[in-house]
C-alpha cells in the first residue's frame, strides 16, 4: 500500500459518518456517505472524493468520539442497520447516543447505562437526536421521547423520519421551539411521546408552539412507549399509533362534527321546577351548568326565597348545598325546616319535642349539606368547598349567600376582584356541572328615585360593583319590595333581568311572605303574561 493509499485509510479510520448525499458518480440517491474530516464514499459505486492531501472545506475538528460498535440490541429488538442508521454505539454495557449540529458535525455523546444514568460529552446543541439524518423538508416528521424510541419507532417504519427529544418530556415545549424552522419544512408533525400523564402533558404543551393545523399526536394503547412496544415484537402497535395519530386543537377549539351526539340526544328544557309558576314561565324552569343570580336591597327577602326555593328542591330529594355566610348553621337550619314544614320555628321558643319532630319530618329525610361557617374566609376556601360539594358529595344544586361576603375576605379594587370571583365561580359551575345560585348586592340608588328599600325598580346597572355579575351570570332575577308599605302582605316584585336561555325578561310574579308559615304566596299579575322585546331587554 502506498504512502496516499496509508493515509487515506488512516484518515477514514478516524473520521466519523456526518450524513448521506447524493452520488453524482453513479445517480445513487443517499448511498454517498460524508465523513468528517471532508471526504465521501459511495457504498454503491464505491466512488471516493477528498482522497488527497488538502484538507477539506467542511473538516471539523472533533470534540467527542464515538466508542463502541452499533450492534444488534437483542432485548431491544433494535437491529444493527439501524443502530448503524443512528450510530448508537454499544460499549460494554454504555450506550452512545451521538448529537450533531445542523451542519452534521458531531459535537457531542449523551450516555446510559445498564443503571439508566444519563452523562452528556461534549458540546450540546439545539438539535433533535437524528435530526443530521434526515432532510429539512418532507411530508411527516416524527418526534419521540428518547433515543430510543425514535429508532424503535424507525424499526418499524424504516425510513420515515424519527427523531427524538433531547432532554425528555421535562424541556419537550423548549427543545420543540428551538427546532421551529425544521418542522415547519414538514407539511406534518407527529408528536409521539410516553403514554404516561407527563408524556400527555409534554405532547400538549409542545403541540402548541408548533405551527397551527400542522401537528398531530399519537396515542399508543397498551404499551409506555415504542421502545416497550418493540420489545413486546409488536411493530403493528407503533403503526398503528403514527397512522391513527389525532390532529392537536387547543383546549376550547371543538370539530362541529363531532357534537351529533350532543345536539342530537334529546335533553328536557329543564331539570327541576321553581316552586313560582311565574318564574317557570319566564324562565323555563332550573338547570344544571348555570349561574344564578338573586339581588335585592337589604332585607328584601333575598335569603328566605332562596331557602324556599332550596327546601322544595331537597323535599323533592335533590342533593343540596348551602353555603350561608351570614347566618349560623342553626338559623339556617331552622329556617329550612320552616319552610318544610310550615310552621315558624326560627322566632320564638319552641319545645325540644316540637322541633324534633320537624327535624325528623325534613332535614333527617334530605339529601342537605351546609358550610359550618360564619363571617369572611379566604375565597379559595369558599372555592375548595363548594368544589368538594360538587365532586365529592354530589351536589348538583349549590347556594352560596352572599357575594360580598365572599370579597370581604380580599384587598384591592372592588370591582376587579368582583370580576376574579365571578370569573371563578363561572370555572366552577362549567367544570362540575352543578346549578349555583348566587346572592348579591345592589349599588345605592341616587337620590332622585325610590331606593331599594323603598320599592325601587331594579335593573342589571343597579348591581353592585362590576358589570361581570350580569355578563356571567345566565340568570339574574331581582326582588323589588317597599319593606315600609302597609299594603296587605307587603307584596314583593319578582323581576328578571336577564335570561340567557330564552330571552324572556320583566315582571314573573309577586310574592307575599307569609310570617306564619315562612312560605311565600305567589300572585298573578297581568304583567306576568306579556312580554314586550322592545322594552323588557
Amino acid at each position: 500500500m502506498g504512502k496516499h493509499s496509508t493515509r487515506l485509510v488512516d484518515r477514514m479510520e478516524e473520521s466519523e459518518f456526518v450524513r448521506h448525499l447524493p452520488c453524482e458518480n453513479c445517480g445513487s440517491s443517499d448511498a454517498n456517505s460524508l465523513y468528517t474530516d471532508g471526504h465521501t464514499f459511495c457504498f454503491v459505486c464505491h466512488n471516493r472524493t477528498g482522497d488527497n492531501d488538502v484538507i477539506h472545506s467542511q473538516t471539523m475538528t472533533q470534540t467527542v468520539t464515538l466508542t463502541g460498535s452499533a450492534e444488534r440490541l437483542n432485548k431491544r429488538n433494535i437491529s444493527e442497520k439501524t443502530n448503524q442508521f443512528y450510530q448508537i454505539y454499544r460499549d460494554g454495557n454504555t450506550l452512545r447516543f451521538p448529537y450533531h449540529d445542523e451542519s452534521g458535525i458531531l459535537r457531542g455523546v449523551k450516555t446510559k447505562n445498564k443503571s439508566k444514568d444519563f452523562r452528556y460529552e461534549g458540546v450540546s446543541t439545539n438539535t433533535l437526536f437524528g435530526q443530521h439524518r434526515f432532510p429539512s423538508t418532507g411530508k411527516r416528521i416524527v418526534v419521540t421521547e428518547g433515543e430510543l424510541d425514535a429508532a424503535s419507532c424507525y424499526e418499524a417504519m424504516t425510513g420515515w423520519p424519527m427523531v427524538s427529544l433531547p432532554h425528555g418530556a421535562a424541556s419537550a415545549k423548549k427543545d420543540v421551539q428551538k427546532q421551529i424552522p425544521l418542522f415547519q419544512g414538514y407539511e406534518e408533525t407527529i408528536l409521539f411521546f410516553d403514554s404516561d400523564e407527563a408524556g400527555r402533558k409534554a405532547a400538549d404543551e409542545a403541540a402548541s408552539v408548533l405551527p397551527p393545523g400542522k401537528v398531530k399526536i399519537a396515542r399508543l394503547e397498551g404499551y409506555k412507549d415504542a421502545s416497550e412496544a418493540l420489545q413486546a415484537n409488536d411493530t403493528e402497535a407503533i403503526r398503528k399509533a403514527i397512522w391513527d395519530a389525532k390532529p392537536f386543537r387547543p383546549d376550547g377549539i371543538v370539530d362541529g362534527k363531532s357534537l351529533l351526539s350532543l345536539v342530537t340526544t334529546p335533553q328536557a328544557p329543564h331539570d327541576h321546577e321553581y316552586p313560582f309558576q311565574g318564574l317557570n314561565k319566564k324562565l323555563h324552569g332550573i338547570r344544571y351548568g348555570e349561574l344564578t343570580t338573586f339581588c335585592a336591597g337589604s332585607g328584601s327577602g333575598k335569603t328566605s326565597i332562596m331557602r324556599h326555593i332550596a327546601a322544595d328542591l331537597l323535599c323533592k330529594g335533590e342533593h343540596v348545598g348551602i353555603l350561608e355566610l351570614e347566618a349560623s348553621n342553626r338559623r339556617t337550619a331552622l329556617g329550612l325546616m320552616s319552610t318544610a314544614v310550615g310552621k315558624n320555628l326560627h322566632l320564638g321558643e319552641h319545645e325540644e319535642t316540637e322541633l324534633k319532630t320537624a327535624f325528623h319530618n325534613s332535614i333527617d329525610n334530605w339529601n342537605l349539606y351546609l358550610f359550618d361557617g360564619f363571617g369572611s374566609f379566604d375565597p379559595d376556601v369558599i372555592y375548595n368547598r363548594i368544589e368538594y360539594l360538587a365532586s365529592g358529595l354530589e351536589c348538583r344544586i349549590i347556594f352560596l349567600d352572599h357575594l360580598s361576603i365572599l370579597l370581604s375576605g380580599l384587598e384591592g379594587d372592588e370591582r376587579r376582584m368582583l370580576d376574579q370571583t365571578m370569573t371563578r365561580l363561572r370555572s366552577l359551575v362549567e367544570r362540575t356541572g352543578i346549578a349555583l345560585f348566587l346572592v348579591s348586592h345592589l349599588r345605592r340608588s341616587g337620590n332622585d328615585r325610590a331606593s331599594h328599600e323603598e320599592g325601587g325598580r331594579v335593573s342589571l346597572s343597579s348591581l353592585r360593583g362590576s358589570h361581570s355579575i350580569a355578563q356571567i351570570s345566565d340568570t339574574v332575577i331581582a326582588l323589588e319590595r317597599d319593606q315600609q308599605a302597609d299594603t296587605v302582605g307587603n307584596p314583593t316584585t319578582v323581576r328578571v333581568l336577564k335570561n340567557r336561555y330564552s330571552g324572556e325578561v320583566g315582571i314573573a310574579c309577586e310574592l307575599s311572605y307569609d310570617l306564619n308559615t315562612c312560605r311565600f304566596i305567589e300572585h298573578e299579575t297581568q304583567a306576568e303574561t306579556q312580554f314586550n322585546p322592545a322594552t323588557d331587554f
